[in-house]
C-alpha cells in the first residue's frame, strides 16, 4: 500500500485513484503502530476518488537520521575523498565494524518533497545527491514503511575532515523524501533496483543504478542501533546509505534536475536551487 501526503491531507493509493485518509483524532497517521492494519481496513470500507496531485513531503513531526558506508561503493568513495587528509582508514574500519555509522540528518522544516528544490551549500565546491532507501520507523521501533530519500552531501567538506560531517550533511533543503510511503510488513526484495538520473539543460549528465542486494547492513539492524539508548516519541525516518556515487569530476549545479527511482515505491524528482 502506498500513502501520499497532499495539501488536503493523507491519501491511500487505490487502483487508479486514491482514498482520503480521515484526520487522526489522536496522534498522527505515520506514528500508528497499527498503520498497515488501519489502512487495510480503510481500503475495504472507503471509496476512491481522483486524489490531490499537489504532494507534500511525506513527513509529519519525525526526525530524519541516516546511516553511512553501508555499501562497498560508498566505502571506496569515502576513502578516496579523504585520502589527502588521512581520514581514509575511518571509512574502511566502519564498513567492517559491528557498529554502523549513524548520524542525524534533518528536521521536518529542512525536508523538501516531490518537485521542490534541494540546495547545494554556497561554501562547498563538490556536491552530490545520494539516493537511498528510507525507512519510516514507529515510536516503538517498528519499520512501518519505505520511501525514496535524497541525502544531499558536500563531499569536499566531509573529505577535508570526518568531523565536518554535520556541516556536509545538515543544512536547509539538504534532504528530500517522497513521493509517497510504501506501507509493508516485509522489506523490499534484495533485487529491488535504485536508479538515479541527473539532467542538465535537458540532457542526462549522470545515470546509474544499484540494487538493495549490494547493501551490507539489514534495515532492522540499523534501526536496532538507532534505538539503542534513544527514544523517538514521534517516530523517525532513517536513510540507509547509498551505493551510487558520481565520479570525482562531477558536481551538481544550480538548475540540475535529480530523479531517483526505487522499484515499487516511485520516483522522487527535485530541481537544484
Amino acid at each position: 500500500m502506498l500513502i501520499y501526503r497532499t495539501q488536503t491531507g493523507w491519501e491511500l493509493a487505490a487502483g487508479e485513484g486514491r482514498i482520503a485518509v480521515p484526520r487522526q483524532t489522536a496522534g498522527r497517521l505515520t506514528t500508528r503502530e497499527d498503520l498497515q492494519e488501519y489502512l487495510t481496513q480503510l481500503a475495504g470500507e472507503a471509496t476512491a476518488g481522483p486524489g490531490n496531485p499537489n504532494l507534500l513531503p511525506p513527513i509529519e513531526e519525525q526526525e530524519v537520521w541516516a546511516a553511512g558506508v553501508t555499501y562497498f561503493r560508498s566505502r571506496t568513495a569515502r576513502m578516496a575523498e579523504s585520502a589527502a587528509t588521512g581520514g581514509m582508514s575511518f571509512y574502511d574500519r566502519v564498513y567492517s565494524a559491528e557498529r554502523p555509522e549513524i548520524f542525524f540528518k534533518s528536521t521536518p522544516h529542512r525536508v523538501v518533497g516531490p518537485g521542490e528544490a534541494v540546495r547545494i551549500r554556497r561554501d562547498s565546491r563538490w556536491n552530490v545527491p545520494e539516493p537511498e532507501l528510507t525507512l519510516l520507523v514507529s515510536p516503538g521501533g517498528r519499520i512501518l514503511g519505505y520511501t525514496v530519500g535524497n541525502d544531499m552531501s558536500s563531499r569536499d567538506i566531509e573529505g577535508e575532515n570526518p568531523l565536518y560531517l554535520p556541516q556536509a550533511k545538515v543544512y536547509d533543503r539538504s534532504c528530500a523524501l517522497g513521493p509517497g510511503i510504501l506501507i509493508s510488513a516485509e522489506p523490499p526484495a534484495p533485487s529491488t533496483g535504485i536508479h538515479i538520473d541527473i539532467r542538465r539543460d535537458g540532457a542526462s549528465v549522470f545515470a546509474d543504478r544499484t540494487t538493495l542486494a549490494e547493501m551490507k547492513r539489514r534495515p532492522a539492524e540499523l534501526v536496532e542501533y538507532l534505538f539503542r539508548e534513544n527514544s523517538f516519541p514521534d517516530g523517525c525516518f532513517l536513510l540507509t546509505g547509498t551505493g551510487i556515487i558520481p565520479s570525482d569530476s562531477f558536481t551538481l549545479a544550480s538548475g540540475d534536475e535529480i530523479a531517483i527511482t526505487i522499484d515499487g515505491i516511485g520516483t522522487l524528482t527535485n530541481p537544484v536551487a
